[in-house]
């Protein structure tokens, strides 16, 4: 996953980071948190990572594509950071300590398309996060996944970068697989294809709620992309505040 994507993927993301992280800061305030060191799960290119680390957090990113944390490595260098990249897997993810606070942004937690490795993902959290700590993520919501992405094609083009984009929604996995096509221009005007397949899994709140109690951790807050108003069920994207239970 993300090889020659990593090349392009900065071209196709039309999101403002600064959002998400503005966002993060108004959930720490909310519950009281004042972190220091903060992990970024699935960082990808380093677009929460870096911008975190400008106000001042020390930011740990972890991904699992080198070719992603070699662009994010080069991004922070431009930007005079001192950023530890790890090239791990999640689920297998080994810190050299705790940390105050973790986040994963962009439905990074929804390409764990094994319940049983989602568990596994939040036991590592649970072992990570320092006692009073804070994990906060987004998921792709199941409406999303099964009824605006599945079943349907995407064609777009922009900066010199055609793609098809297909979709299919597996009712009884819970799968989206997406299967991805891409046409990069070259200085010549000759055109570079590559694929790319991956898939998410569409968690229902009740999943991630029992999951997390599972691993002791308690879901603080539910909500709405940059609210704290209660998601609905045509909700494209929820985000979760999970902490470690309080014995």
């Amino acid at each position: 996953m993300y090889n020659d994507f990593a090349e392009v993927y900065d071209k196709l993301q039309d999101v403002d980071y600064n959002a998400f992280v503005d966002y993060y800061e108004r959930i720490f305030e909310k519950f009281g948190k004042k972190p220091k060191l903060i992990l970024d799960l699935a960082c990808g290119t380093g677009n929460i990572t870096i911008p975190m680390a400008k106000r001042g957090y020390d930011m740990i990113g972890l991904d699992l594509s080198c070719e992603m944390l070699n662009i994010a490595r080069e991004k922070a260098a431009a930007e005079g950071l001192d950023i530890l990249f790890l090239n791990q897997d999640m689920t297998e993810m080994e810190l050299y300590g705790t940390v105050d606070a973790i986040v994963c942004a962009l439905d990074g937690l929804n390409y764990i398309t094994d319940p049983d490795d989602l568990k596994q993902v939040f036991k590592l959290v649970k072992n990570y996060l320092n006692p009073d700590g804070i994990m906060i993520f987004d998921i792709n919501s199941e409406h999303k996944l099964r009824e605006i992405l599945g079943g349907n094609t995407f064609v777009n083009e922009e900066q010199g970068i055609y793609y098809v984009w297909q979709s299919e929604f597996d009712e009884e996995t819970g799968i989206c697989d997406f299967e991805l096509n891409f046409f990069c221009e070259q200085p010549d005007g000759s055109y570079i294809r590559f694929d790319e397949f991956q898939s998410e899994k569409a968690y229902k709140v009740e999943e991630i709620t029992d999951i997390s109690a599972s691993t002791d951790l308690d879901v603080i807050g539910i909500y709405k992309p940059f609210e704290f108003s209660t998601p609905d069920d045509k909700e494209e994207r929820i985000f979760f505040v999970i902490s470690p239970k309080i014995c």
